[in-house]
């Protein structure tokens, strides 16, 4: 019997055939909806557990990195934290204080003991025209005769910055503040202030709250025969000027006797000292430094200073460590030599512009207060 019949007969009306399809059709519609909503959920939850992994390997590859058995991320970590301003913070995040102490004891600057001999060092302003090698041409050719000054770029593994070379070591000062006690000044001030056509950032300073405000050198601070500050200091290096013979004296004593005995008449405070009487110290580890931006000074045996500005901060270029400056200032010559402030100190300034490209702890593109500098003052 017919399906239409049987309807009939018990008198169930016939569901019209497009009703009929409408029905199927939505059927078929929730089927795949509730498909597409559990495929959804599928993919959610599949997502979420990549996300978990993910987040576990990173906090594993993290803590392998941070506290496994390879030592040099978490020495270059520790080092390059404690000898900024800002960031000490960041190595007691995750270190105690006692794994800081012995990170920061096995890398260190073992500088030479030794008195600087000044004997060694006789000025020569006669201008060669033959060059043991392309350093020392580097150096000694000039564009110009009589040119009182060149700037060198360099380069290096994870590295860029200036070398100046200054020709008459008598033509260099040192460069104060003129708001001593109140605030430093901008390298670039400095140098207007002084007529110096070249200058560099100089020794450290007294800034306790962090707050970049410069006004107190560290330590022992002379200019032109002035004492400026005579203050206590027990930091690596010590004093770093020019005697009346216009020779660069490296002195860890760091008191007025000691630079009145060395006939200082312009001097600043801070170290490590990186090369001395000819002879590099031994850095031990990373030094104790980590990587950053870097200032040096340093004085070959023909009399000529070397002003040294290394940028860091940067992917690419994150800076260089004590090894580098050793290598860069011996590369030409230097007989003795000492670190600068570094950092976002770090300043180059050449006819009272900045050549550099220092970088500040938040990565902005820009330098900072500082006590003292070095110039070339040819006045």
């Amino acid at each position: 019997m017919e399906e239409k019949q049987m309807n009939q007969i018990f008198g169930i009306e016939e569901v019209p055939k497009a009703l009929r399809e409408d029905n199927d059709f939505n059927n078929n519609y929730s089927e795949n909806n509730r498909k597409k909503k559990r495929k959804k959920k599928s993919i959610l939850k599949k997502l979420i557990i990549i996300v978990c992994i993910l987040i576990l390997l990173g906090v594993g590859s993290l803590a392998f990195i941070l506290y496994g058995p390879y030592h040099g991320f978490r020495d270059w970590f520790i080092t390059t934290a404690m000898t900024t301003m800002e960031h000490q913070w960041l190595a007691y995040l995750f270190y105690s204080q006692e794994t800081i102490d012995k990170v920061m004891a096995n890398n260190t600057v073992e500088e030479i003991d030794e008195e600087t001999d000044t004997d060694a060092i006789k000025v020569n302003l006669v201008e060669k025209k033959e060059y043991e090698n392309e350093y020392e041409r580097e150096i000694l050719q000039k564009e110009h005769p009589g040119d009182k000054y060149k700037i060198i770029k360099i380069s290096g593994k994870g590295y860029t910055g200036y070398l100046a070379v200054i020709y008459d070591p008598s033509k260099v000062h040192t460069l104060v503040t003129a708001k001593m006690g109140k605030s430093g000044q901008y390298l670039t001030t400095m140098a207007k202030d002084n007529k110096a056509v070249v200058a560099i950032n100089g020794g450290g300073f007294d800034d306790p709250d962090y707050n970049s405000n410069a006004a107190n050198p560290l330590g022992i601070t002379y200019s032109k025969g002035k004492l400026f500050t005579d203050y206590y200091y027990a930091g690596t290096g010590g004093i770093i000027g020019f005697d009346k013979e216009d020779k660069l004296v490296l002195a860890s004593n760091c008191t007025k006797a000691t630079a009145e005995k060395l006939g200082v008449r312009d001097a600043v405070t801070c170290g490590p000292f990186l090369i001395v009487n000819g002879k590099a110290s031994t850095v031990v580890g990373n030094g104790g430094w980590g990587t950053a931006p870097r200032s040096a000074i340093a004085q070959r045996k023909d009399g000529i200073v070397l002003f040294l500005a290394i940028d860091g901060r940067m992917v690419k270029r994150p800076g260089a460590d004590m090894d580098d400056l050793i290598e860069v200032l011996q590369k030409y010559g230097a007989y003795n030599a000492a670190n600068l402030d570094g950092g976002t100190s770090t300043a180059m300034v050449v006819n009272y512009e900045l050549i550099n490209d220092p970088v500040d702890s938040t990565g902005a593109h820009k330098t900072r207060f500082i006590s003292t500098g070095f110039g070339l003052i040819d006045n």
